[in-house]
């Protein structure tokens, strides 16, 4: 399985810092047995990050797509709008259990407004900008991904 990393950042698309999201979420991927793909690090541009998103779904044909960062209340901030505009399907569990993982952790956690979805036969999932946050929301959902991977795919799955 292939899963495409894309760190959606404007300061770290001009080269004012590293990129330490984008490599925690390539970690989190390989460890569920996913082998990266990307990465792309772009900015906060709607339009491009939906071509991105579409590249590595429909192109690549990646079974997941993870993003990180442009998920917040800044004007910046549109990756969820980004994501909802290719989506087929919204999976809003995944992205309830995310927030919820990051609830011990910050007081501002109900501010992400990361959403997942499905479309084709990939599953598009928002991960959060903190690069501390995105084990946290990574490890709410792990167990849960190679059953969805499964069920989009069409693979026989136990319930």
């Amino acid at each position: 399985m292939r899963a495409a990393i894309i760190t959606v950042s404007t300061s770290k698309s001009r080269g004012e810092g590293e990129d330490e999201s984008g490599a925690k979420l390539a970690a989190f991927a390989e460890a569920i047995g996913a082998e990266p793909a990307g990465p792309d690090l772009i900015p906060d541009d709607r339009e491009l990050i939906e071509e991105r998103l579409r590249h590595w779904a429909d192109v690549e044909r990646c079974e997941l797509v993870l993003t990180t960062g442009g998920t917040g209340f800044a004007p910046s901030d549109v990756t969820p709008e980004a994501t909802r505009a290719v989506l087929e399907r919204e999976a809003p569990g995944l992205a309830e259990a995310m927030r919820e993982a990051s609830r011990g952790h910050t007081r501002h956690w109900m501010l992400s407004r990361a959403v997942a979805g499905i479309r084709g036969s990939t599953l598009i999932l928002n991960f959060p900008g903190s690069p501390s946050s995105i084990a946290q929301a990574g490890e709410a959902i792990a167990d849960a991904l190679p059953h969805a991977l499964d069920l989009i795919a069409g693979r026989p799955a136990s319930h």
